[in-house]
């Protein structure tokens, strides 16, 4: 806490000083149970930059004391510390709060503590600044893959319980229209019944070859489309609420290629922690490689529009049990633990879907 010719300089330190509670002997410096010992930082230690104050050389003394000229920032209690290098220190009672230059921080230990404006580089302020790297691309361009420039939508519909086989009667006589036509720059990737997880939902997964401009451009062309306006509003009193989500893919995932079936389907979903996605890529760019043995692994995905910060994984089973040993097998390859170690963390919510695919989807 000294600097040059052992002078004391408020603005470069901070005084801590530890006591035993009341009743309780001095214990040795070096021995203390740390539960039972609390910092205390009395204001009157500290002072303007400008007053730099010499410690007066003294004998070997087993404890610090403080003077009673330093008024009210110290109890009884708080007035001796043991230790075998302390110095006696005597000093005036320093000018009054609203003069000093500087800002007052909060403390959870009750006491108020102060740091100096002038000292930019002091190690206090640095507690407190953080410098950021800056970026230069957003997690969307980082993960993305860039060699196509498709982008995703997921529908959610919550259909009627007695409406469903209703919903998917109307739901393949129309969409597969749209699927097969060149004018429309949309095409489905797969269509679903939720099995486990929220009953009586359908999900849908629609990929935009072109980006926003695609899907601008099928938006607008479907506003003249009467056939599917007629669709929506027969579909409409089918459900119960709907939402979706835009979704790039992540680079290192599998392009969604229509596959054979049977197949039993899961959507794992993740919701995370605003900041962490690149984190999250990081790890999974190196964890895909677990799970791939089986080919279970169809896409992956993060949103864009809608909510945010969700991850969506897309697997492939052949059925519950060949999930389960698929699943099982990944933990007896090292480095998966680790995959799951860091990316737990990040999560704030996660859910399993189980679904079953739709006559019209690509992905049986």
């Amino acid at each position: 806490l000294l600097g040059e010719g052992g002078w004391l300089d408020p603005a470069q330190s901070l005084v801590f000083c530890l006591v035993p509670p009341l009743g309780l002997p001095d214990w040795p410096w070096a021995a203390p149970p740390s539960s039972l010992w609390r910092p205390v930082l009395p204001p009157s230690l500290l002072f303007p930059p400008s007053k730099q104050l010499p410690v007066p050389p003294t004998g070997p003394s087993p404890h610090l004391s403080v003077s009673p000229a330093l008024g009210s920032g110290l109890r009884a209690q708080d007035s001796v510390c043991s230790g075998r290098f302390a110095k006696e220190v005597r000093t005036p009672v320093p000018p009054p709060v609203e003069r000093r230059q500087g800002s007052v921080l909060p403390s959870s230990l009750g006491v108020k503590l102060f740091y100096s404006k002038d000292n930019e580089g002091s190690w206090f302020r640095s507690l407190f600044v953080h410098k950021v790297d800056p970026r230069k691309d957003a997690h969307s361009t980082l993960l993305s893959k860039k060699e196509t420039s498709n982008l995703y939508k997921i529908q959610f519909h919550n259909v009627k319980p007695e409406c469903l086989d209703a919903y998917n009667s109307l739901t393949e006589a129309v969409l597969p229209k749209l699927h097969l036509d060149e004018d429309y720059p949309c095409s489905l990737v797969g269509n679903w019944n939720t099995w486990y997880g929220e009953q009586d939902q359908a999900v849908h997964l629609w990929r935009f070859s072109g980006g926003y401009p695609a899907l601008m451009d099928c938006m607008n062309k479907l506003k003249n489309n009467k056939e599917y306006l007629e669709f929506r509003k027969e579909r409409s009193q089918m459900l119960l609420s709907r939402r979706n989500q835009l979704l790039l893919e992540f680079s290192f995932w599998n392009e969604p290629q229509p596959r054979a079936g049977p197949n039993i389907y899961e959507l794992r979903t993740y919701k995370l922690k605003p900041g962490t996605m690149i984190e999250w890529g990081n790890n999974w760019a190196r964890a895909i490689k677990y799970r791939q043995e089986n080919q279970e692994a169809v896409g992956g995905f993060f949103s864009q529009i809608g909510e945010l910060y969700v991850v969506h994984h897309l697997w492939a089973y052949k059925d519950l049990q060949s999930r389960e040993e698929t699943r099982n097998a990944a933990w007896r390859k090292r480095g998966w633990d680790e995959n799951v170690y860091y990316t737990v963390p990040l999560v704030r919510h996660m859910e399993s879907r189980i679904m079953i695919p739709l006559k019209i989807s690509p992905l049986q």
